[in-house]
């Protein structure tokens, strides 16, 4: 082959694998720079949500009656009340800070220390703020999307977001660490075994478990934060979409 032919065809073959690395490059997901880490951690979580948690969660909601699951989910929500009407107070919802906070007092006196949901009957519905959004509506940028072992889709400021929550729960002020971890351990399980039904959507709606989760992060997190409001091309089912409900394990 003559000589510059062949500079020619090199040439030829350096730029198309310029222009092929390139487009690499601009494909990979920039919310994701710790792909290989999430995707291992997310195995990782998988695998313990199949052989340790799902099976007790199943074992739990076969044993317990269905009005029992429901005042435990119950008790958590009234606790988790707190933490959302001082999210409200802190996003500047005050009148919605009040119904809240009038939610948590009714069920905690009328509803037997929250295990009856009565507020729901005087129509004071229940609101979902958590601290995660409180730094978002203050301006924090979410980050890059993180897989966290155990607790499942987060970012740097949804990990900021658990660490408030975490100080709003008055749970983590009993000062007995067998009461401490036994609720939590049956939180944990009883979130799992309300979620029994819906994990399926995660595989029948993709191909890759890992992006399903990540896109859902990412637009359910947008969806509370804006209140709902998004674009039209934006639109999700926020039920469908939501990790906390899909994801094996997120206390």
């Amino acid at each position: 082959m003559p000589q510059n032919k062949t500079v020619t065809l090199l040439a030829t073959s350096v730029c198309l694998l310029s222009l092929l690395n390139g487009c690499a490059m601009s494909t990979r997901d920039q919310r994701d720079p710790l792909e290989s880490w999430n995707r291992e951690v997310q195995t990782f979580n998988d695998k313990l949500d199949t052989y340790a948690l799902k099976p007790v969660a199943e074992g739990y909601q076969f044993i317990m009656p269905a009005f029992a699951d429901t005042a435990v989910t119950n008790f958590f929500n009234n606790i988790n009340d707190i933490g959302v009407t001082i999210n409200d107070f802190l996003q500047f919802k005050f009148e919605q800070s009040g119904m809240d906070g009038a939610r948590f007092l009714v069920n905690s006196i009328a509803g037997v220390g929250g295990f009856i949901d009565v507020a729901e009957k005087i129509d004071l519905p229940k609101h979902d703020e958590d601290f995660d959004q409180t730094l978002g509506v203050w301006g924090v940028p979410v980050g890059p999307y993180v897989v966290l072992p155990l607790f499942g889709p987060s970012s740097p400021r949804g990990i900021g977001g658990k660490i408030g929550d975490a100080a709003m729960n008055p749970i983590a002020y009993v000062d007995n660490g067998i009461i401490t971890g036994a609720l939590a351990a049956v939180k944990v399980i009883d979130k799992r075994a309300d979620n029994l039904s819906t994990e399926k959507i995660a595989t029948e709606a993709s191909l890759d478990r890992y992006d399903f989760f990540k896109n859902a992060y990412f637009q359910q997190r947008q969806f509370l934060v804006n209140d709902g409001k998004v674009a039209d091309d934006d639109n999700i089912d926020i039920d469908d979409m939501d990790p906390d409900k899909i994801a094996p394990i997120n206390p």
